[in-house]
């Protein structure tokens, strides 16, 4: 294996001096004397066999290769330095991964902001992020395969927080036959369309939810086909309504007028499958879902 041979200090020193305006800027930033910023500049130059500064006036400048190398260098003495961030974390008990296993019906909005908000907090800890439906994450939980994990469902054994109520509407393109009609809905007259359902993605213990009725099925394997399907005019689905409010607002998806059922509510709640032993990151990103800023987006 071939060594670099420019050091992490020597890339450290050049940034030092191209930040701070030139080597006496520098020399005292680093408590070094001059000369040995000089002198590491000029021995990274004789290593590299490129020029990465020249003396204009009396300022140094960044040649055009410099200006190249510099961007491409402080990426790596950044990462070099979460390293050492991570090392120190994981000797304190910080975690070096999470495993996050979230039901797909958890509002996008809501998950996105509390990565944003763990990601400076994290010290390095990488998150793993799994998507699932139904009994995807009871699974999770069972099994032990997560550490945090947002599931419709809490197994026997385990304890839950309720984080969030999600409402489903039954709902179809404003041409589809249903809407045609000028009478509410029945059940039997809405057996013979097409239903679209999401697939329960676990492997234990499936379960069928909701109304399931109709002999014409479709099942799918993402929330995202299936509103896609329903909103270029294939069969109806009941669908969550913070998901679809685009195409509610835009008319590519229209509230079905059932007798009755044309809406239902889920809950949905928050385990840490660790609880007594649950580390600090995992904590600390459940804290930020446990206490969100905002609700559901309307």
């Amino acid at each position: 294996m071939n060594l670099a041979k420019v050091t992490l200090e020597q890339w450290a020193v050049l940034q030092a001096v191209v930040d701070y305006g030139g080597f006496a800027q520098a020399a005292t930033m680093l408590h070094r004397s001059q000369s040995s910023v000089s002198y590491t500049i000029a021995r990274m130059q004789e290593q590299l066999g490129s020029p990465l500064l020249e003396i204009v006036g009396r300022k140094a400048v960044l040649t055009e290769i410099g200006q190249v190398l510099l961007q491409q260098s402080r990426q790596l003495v950044q990462k070099a330095n979460k390293l050492e961030q991570l090392a120190h974390s994981m000797q304190s008990g910080w975690e070096a991964e999470i495993h996050l296993v979230v039901d797909a019906a958890y509002p996008t909005t809501l998950l996105m902001d509390a990565l944003r908000k763990f990601e400076p907090l994290s010290q390095g800890t990488r998150v793993q992020l799994k998507e699932v439906v139904l009994s995807g994450a009871e699974d999770a939980i069972r099994e032990g395969s997560a550490d945090l994990v947002i599931s419709a469902f809490v197994p026997e054994g385990f304890l839950g927080e309720e984080i969030a109520e999600i409402e489903f509407i039954a709902v179809a393109h404003p041409s589809h036959p249903l809407h045609q009609q000028t009478t509410p809905i029945s059940s039997s007259e809405l057996s013979q369309s097409l239903h679209v359902i999401v697939s329960d993605s676990g492997h234990v213990q499936t379960r069928d939810v909701g109304w399931l009725s109709s002999e014409h099925r479709w099942n799918v394997a993402k929330m995202e086909t299936a509103i896609e399907i329903i909103s270029r005019g294939l069969g109806f689905a009941w669908l969550p309504s913070h998901l679809i409010q685009q195409q509610l607002q835009q008319g590519t998806l229209k509230a079905l007028p059932l007798e009755a059922g044309q809406r239902y509510k889920a809950h949905l709640f928050f385990v840490k499958t660790q609880q007594e032993h649950t580390g600090p990151a995992a904590q600390t990103l459940a804290d930020l879902f446990l206490r969100p800023t905002g609700g559901l987006p309307s």
